[in-house]
Order: C-alpha cells, then structure tokens, then sequence
C-alpha cells in the first residue's frame, strides 16, 4: 500500500506541461476573481493557497488512500464481491464520505493557522471566507494541473475533438467546474470557522464534496453516463458557488 500511496503522491508532478498547468491557473484565476480575496494586501494568503495544496495532496495520498483501502476490506469481510456490485449505491458511501471528510479537513488547515497568526477574536465572516476561497483555489489548482496533464500525456489534440465532438472535452469542463467547486466548498467552511461554526460548517462543506464525489458511483453503477456526470458536477458546483457568493457580497441586515 505505501507503494500505491507514494506512487500517487509523485504522480501529481508527473508529465508536466505548458497547456496543463496554464488552464488550471487560469480556472482558478476565474473563479477566485469572484471572492476577491485580499491577495495583493496580505502575502499570507499565497502561503494559504500553496499550504493546501501540498497538505490537502498528502492527505488524499497517505491518510484518504489507507483509510478507504481498509474500509473496503471491512465490507469484503462481511459481503462478498457480488453484494457489493449489487449494493455498490450504497457500498460505495463510506468512501465517498471519507473523501470529502479528508480533503476538506486538509483545505481547512492552513485556514486554521492564518487565523491563529492574526488574532482569533478579530475574526470577520467575510474575510474567513474569502481566505478558505484562496485554500479550496490552491488546491483546485493543484488537482486541476494533474488532470490536465494526464490528458496531454494521453495524446490528447484537438484531432480527438474533430474525431469524438464535444465529450473530448469533458475531462477539461469537469476540472473547470470543480476548482469552482473547492473554491466554494472551502470559502464555506472559512466561513463558518469566522462564525465560530467551524465544526458544523467543515462538516457541510465535506458532506458536499461527498455529493459531487458521489456521481463517480452513478456512473459505475450505470445511472449516469459520462455527459450526465459533467452536467451533474456542473449543477452542484454552480449552485454552491452562488451560495456561497451570496454570503460573500451580500450587505449585513443592519447595515
């Protein structure tokens, strides 16, 4: 196993290229553009967005990677093979849960530490926010420029788009669409941590990464094809996103 961990770890700095990591900043520019966090006033923040990066990577490497591996050997002890292929909706949650439960706690860390170095009592929602947009941004990124490269390195021209159309793009509309979604996901949990919520918010946001996690398990049971699954990842990243942009601008009830 710690093969297959290690093996994953460095598989993030593998095959890098131009086109790969340009998109993926460029994603994140897009969508980090809406919280406008205070980037240029605090450097801090850059020290945010790289932390979650790499944490966030460790985590899904040497902590999500084990902890689902023994999970699935726990449902094998109980239900065969078969069972779990029939019951894989279900089967399947536990390492869904695990999933966002992880990444999010990762993405929070260094959220948690900007706040420990300024001081904790002076804490304001908006600005909580919009430093968790700047970790969910690192982060997005990060995976972002991984799954860009995969796909060049894959041979991918836009030969392949005159060839198979539209869904050979789908691989760079899914990336779009979830560094939007770890934008959102942690600048919600930032918040509820400013609000003194940070349990209950961090538990939210990761109970919605599991959510759009969850279409994974859609598709290998057959329920959504590969177009349902992008406009499904789509649907949950925009909506949370105009949530959370909302609790961003929005004016105070007694102002």
């Amino acid at each position: 196993m710690l093969e297959q961990m290690t093996g994953l770890f460095a598989s993030w700095f593998a095959n890098p290229c131009v086109e790969g990591i340009g998109l993926a900043v460029a994603f994140g520019v897009v969508w980090l553009a809406a919280y406008w966090p205070p980037l240029y006033k605090d450097g801090w923040l850059w020290a945010v967005l790289a932390a979650s990066a790499i944490l966030t990577l460790a985590a899904l490497a040497f902590v999500q990677v084990p902890l689902q591996a023994w999970t699935g050997q726990a449902l094998r002890h109980f239900w065969s093979q078969e069972v779990l292929v029939n019951w894989l909706l279900v089967a399947g949650i536990p390492a869904i849960l695990l999933s966002g439960l992880v990444q999010e706690g990762a993405k929070l860390l260094p959220v948690v530490i900007y706040w420990w170095r300024k001081t904790w009592f002076l804490m304001d929602p908006k600005l909580g926010l919009a430093v968790g947009a700047v970790a969910g941004a690192g982060f997005g990124i990060f995976e972002a420029q991984w799954a860009h490269n995969a796909i060049f390195a894959s041979g991918w021209t836009w030969a392949v788009v005159e060839g198979e159309g539209l869904l050979a793009l789908a691989g760079f509309w899914e990336r779009f669409f979830l560094v939007g979604f770890h934008t959102a996901a942690s600048a919600l949990a930032g918040y509820g941590l400013a609000k003194g919520r940070g349990s209950l918010f961090y538990l939210l946001a990761s109970l919605l990464h599991a959510l759009i996690n969850y279409g994974v398990i859609l598709v290998q049971s057959g329920h959504f094809s590969t177009l349902q699954l992008e406009l499904f990842v789509a649907t949950v990243a925009v909506l949370v996103t105009v949530v959370v942009l909302w609790l961003r601008w929005s004016k105070p009830a007694y102002a």
